[in-house]
């Protein structure tokens, strides 16, 4: 099976070209960059690397001639001067899925979030829900996996929590009482490898998390522990956060946002197993993603 996977140079890119020769895929990893296709060159295995414009429809077309399946991962939390969520989520997706439809493409498996809604007043969970939308009237055979903060070798959350672990205190939101169900990213790259199949999970969105709902401040604990460490919590109130957020937006501009602030401080916890069933797929447990996420 030959599948395209953009933005392949994220964690889950690698994650899902690291696990493509047990699956026997061909993969064509899609990048925007040079610097990202220099960067992901020492894990990309047999892959083969394009770079790909999402403004420039022929280039896409032409990474996806030929393809049975697109993971498309695209996605930000955190706005710049030059990447709005509107961008990132809903017109680079919209992009995909013409590229799909125009190529023939069998399935398109589309990596959303948690709290996806088109009428949220927020806007990364608003644009999330419209790149959904966009895949349901493709008219290409889909899967929507909608995932949570995700952990393991080389995410976001891994590289926070080992610089939370430098010091003897850390501060967190609210203390860390928020609510994380944290998925592995070696169980999201598996997830959609098999949700490339044609038959499998047609036209549904899953939710797919991990199988524990655990306090923020708990995975910094178990962490620390894990590695022979002790650590103080230092809690800082989210209201200030986001009064000071609003103010710093005004003045400097996009960046870290409210609307990033309140993904993070919004609570999971949901019934992990029928997207793990629907997908033939076990969980890993809450210790392995930490452990992961801690090594060297």
């Amino acid at each position: 099976m030959r599948v395209v996977v953009t933005g392949a140079n994220g964690a889950v890119g690698r994650a899902i070209l690291a696990a493509a020769p047990a699956h026997r895929l061909d993969v064509i990893a899609a990048v925007r960059s040079e610097r990202a296709a220099a960067d992901l060159r020492a894990h990309a295995g047999r892959a083969r690397i394009v770079r790909v414009s999402y403004d420039d429809g022929a280039n896409l077309g032409a990474a996806c001639e030929g393809a049975d399946a697109i993971v498309h991962l695209a996605g930000i939390l955190v706005e710049g001067r030059s990447s709005t969520y509107e961008d990132a989520h809903v017109a680079t997706t919209r992009r995909v899925a013409d590229a799909a439809k125009r190529g023939g493409v069998a399935k398109i498996v589309f990596v959303s979030a948690i709290g996806a809604d088109e009428r949220s007043a927020n806007r990364y969970w608003r644009t999330k829900a419209e790149a959904e939308a966009i895949v349901h009237a493709s008219g290409v055979s889909h899967t929507v996996l909608r995932v949570p903060m995700l952990l393991g070798r080389g995410t976001e959350a891994a590289t926070v929590l080992r610089r939370r672990l430098r010091h003897r205190a850390t501060a967190l939101l609210d203390g860390g009482r928020t609510l994380q169900q944290p998925l592995d990213v070696d169980d999201l790259a598996q997830a959609a490898i098999i949700a490339c199949d044609p038959g499998v999970a047609k036209d549904r969105v899953l939710e797919l998390a991990g199988p524990l709902a655990v306090p923020e401040r708990e995975i910094v604990e178990r962490a620390a522990r894990l590695l022979g460490r002790t650590i103080r919590i230092v809690p800082v109130p989210a209201p200030a956060v986001r009064l000071a957020l609003g103010i710093v937006r005004r003045i400097a501009g996009p960046g870290f946002s409210r609307d990033a602030l309140e993904v993070l401080t919004t609570d999971t916890k949901l019934d992990a197993l029928p997207a793990a069933r629907a997908l033939g797929i076990e969980l890993s447990p809450l210790a392995r993603m930490i452990e992961t996420s801690v090594a060297p």
